[in-house]
């Protein structure tokens, strides 16, 4: 089936098999590999990406679904040489290891700051009537709880993350 998707700011036509995923596409067809293929199930967050803004697990949606989706890779974070605040301030806090989970957790951060810049609550939010909550490690935490780092790099994800909204 023939799909048109644009991804860090490229229209792609691509005639791909109704099963493939956007994480295979990506992947495979467009040699963008930053988005890694972790579970394959939608539980460990290698694969995150900023699907029209928001995250979303490559390896659960289907290429056919999102037709002139807008998607944005680890590729398409940086504004040319320059880099995106947050994977400035991953290299800074040196919240990596391996590195495999991390452009799944930079794109996953990316997302979850605008969706906390929206008011949009998560589960240990104190008071969900405020408007704004302040993005206390706890609530950065929650919010990123679906990506899974299997080195633990999680205290210095937590402060490049806190540095970066900042």
């Amino acid at each position: 089936m023939e799909v048109t998707l644009t991804v860090n700011g490229e229209r792609h036509t691509l005639d791909v098999d109704v099963r493939a995923t956007l994480l295979d596409v990506l992947r495979e067809r467009l040699d963008l590999t930053g988005a890694k293929k972790g579970c394959d199930h939608g539980q460990c967050g290698a694969c995150t990406i900023l699907l029209d803004g928001k995250r979303a697990n490559a390896c659960l949606a289907l290429a056919v679904a999102h037709q002139d989706a807008a998607i944005v890779t680890i590729e398409g974070l940086a504004d040319g040489d320059e880099l995106h605040p947050l994977q400035a301030a991953f290299i800074e806090h040196d919240a990596f290891q391996c590195g495999y989970c991390t452009p799944g957790q930079i794109c996953s951060a990316a997302g979850m700051l605008s969706e906390h810049e929206a008011g949009w609550p998560s589960a240990v939010t104190a008071d969900l009537a405020a408007d704004g909550t302040e993005l206390t490690d706890d609530e950065i935490r929650e919010r990123m709880s679906g990506n899974i780092c299997r080195c633990g790099a999680y205290m210095n994800i937590v402060p490049a993350i806190s540095e970066a909204a900042r």
